[in-house]
């Protein structure tokens, strides 16, 4: 069966929904002031008969008969006939000049029924013209409404064509929307703030890209030149080979570290699907025990103080950050230096603090060291164990559990690191009592 072609019905759009929103509102009050008129006139129109030169003729409900003249005044219809030596229009006076009742009745039951037809007439007219009114009045409204329609939705036009011409390759341009401050201009505020941030993802993102590429390239192109240098030599023996493998398997350790270092950023970028309690106290206990040695090793005089501290996150995340903080005190610090751990709880939050003496850092420096791959040598050649993804590991995981992070270079060299967690009670059948502090001197 072959289906009659339909002709395609134009898009529903906000335009043409809002413009018959407005003539179906406009329509629905102009009925309801119709009807509400013509009660009006209904009511007011109770009782008048009809009209002569002298004034109104009334009939009352209790059957009696009057005429308001011009002025206001009210006289019975005897006195009228009385006065005018006549009768109600519509009558024959009799010979003596007064109404018999079989007369007066007969005048109201004929003025009744010439005010049923002349009320019929006038209501007619009202509702016809009304109706024409009402009908030529809501066509007006559609295009107003239109009109109105089109004039409010300018602006989301211009939000929708200029967010069609941004992409990545122009994120910096903004819809700056000029206006009264309404619910418009905060929507293309809001947009605005959005590019923002999507401008700050996407650099972050290629300077990440590149820097990894070049980090990992660099113990590729290692692994490389040893194995040439090794395959090349004509005299080759059992140690040269095994010393290049080891080489070798060096760079690959450090590839590994480096992955792994890739890994736990991207997944404390990603956030937290699920979090428990966490002891920051407990966690950081272990993560210096764990260091004790190579503190000693360094020389670094070790001050502690751990009291009470709960959060609620991912513990593998919250050791990771405590372990790159520590390291990076470790690695960046000076011969016979200092290295400070504290946890408490302040203000309902659990903070972890840790403060290292070195190398005197610009304060202008210090965001730059929380972004992938940036040290504070800004020479990559220079490898001090450490892969520049540290401080921005402990952002990310740090931004995961909504902790706030706050750095400040010290004056004669280093910086302390403090992290605010969300405090949390502490889980059931942990300890309560605050660890003494301690100094471990190497």
């Amino acid at each position: 069966m072959r289906i009659p072609y339909l002709p395609k019905l134009p898009r529903r759009t906000v335009r043409i929904r809002l413009t018959l929103l407005y003539g179906a509102l406009f329509l629905l009050c102009g009925a309801g002031l119709l009807a509400t008129t013509y009660v009006l006139v209904q009511d007011a129109n109770t009782g008048i008969i009809t009209s002569s030169d002298d004034g109104v003729i009334v009939v009352k409900p209790d059957g009696s008969v009057f005429m308001v003249g011009p002025g206001g005044s009210i006289e019975s219809l005897d006195d009228v006939d009385a006065r005018d030596g006549g009768s109600p229009p519509g009558l024959n006076p009799p010979p003596n000049g007064a109404l018999t009742p079989q007369q007066l009745q007969a005048a109201h039951a004929q003025l009744v029924e010439r005010m049923k037809r002349q009320l019929a007439a006038q209501n007619h007219a009202f509702l016809t013209r009304s109706g024409i009114a009402l009908g030529v009045m809501s066509a007006v409204s559609l295009g107003l409404g239109w009109l109105v329609a089109g004039r409010v939705l300018r602006p989301v036009r211009t939000i929708t064509t200029s967010t069609r011409q941004i992409s990545a390759t122009n994120l910096h341009q903004r819809l700056a929307l000029q206006g009264p401050d309404d619910e418009l201009k905060e929507l293309g505020d809001t947009i605005d703030d959005l590019l923002t941030r999507l401008e700050a993802a996407f650099q972050s993102q290629r300077r990440f890209v590149a820097n990894a590429s070049h980090e990992l390239r660099t113990p590729l192109a290692r692994q490389r030149t040893v194995i040439q240098v090794a395959l090349a030599d004509p005299d080759a023996t059992i140690d040269s080979l095994r010393t290049a493998h080891e080489r070798v398997l060096n760079a690959t350790y450090e590839q590994q570290r480096l992955i792994d270092a890739l890994l736990t950023l991207a997944r404390g970028e990603r956030g937290l699907d699920r979090r428990q309690p966490v002891d920051v106290t407990d966690v950081a206990t272990e993560v210096l025990l764990s260091r004790d040695a190579e503190a000693g090793r360094r020389g670094l005089r070790l001050t502690t103080r751990l009291d009470e501290a709960h959060t609620l996150g991912d513990p593998h995340l919250v050791e990771r950050l405590v372990v790159n903080l520590v390291d990076n005190a470790l690695c960046h610090n000076m011969t016979s230096g200092q290295l400070d751990v504290s946890t408490t709880t302040r203000d309902g939050a659990a903070v972890l603090t840790v403060t290292n003496t070195g190398p005197v850092i610009p304060a202008d420096q210090v965001f730059r060291l929380f972004q992938p791959f940036q040290r504070l040598n800004p020479d990559r050649t220079h490898h001090d164990g450490g892969l520049g993804l540290g401080l921005s590991i402990v952002q990310a995981i740090a931004t995961a559990h909504s902790a706030t992070i706050s750095a400040h270079p010290r004056p004669d060299g280093g910086m302390e690191i403090t992290v605010a967690f969300p405090g949390a009670e502490p889980a059931i059948g942990a300890a309560t009592q605050p660890r003494p502090a301690s100094t471990r001197p190497s």
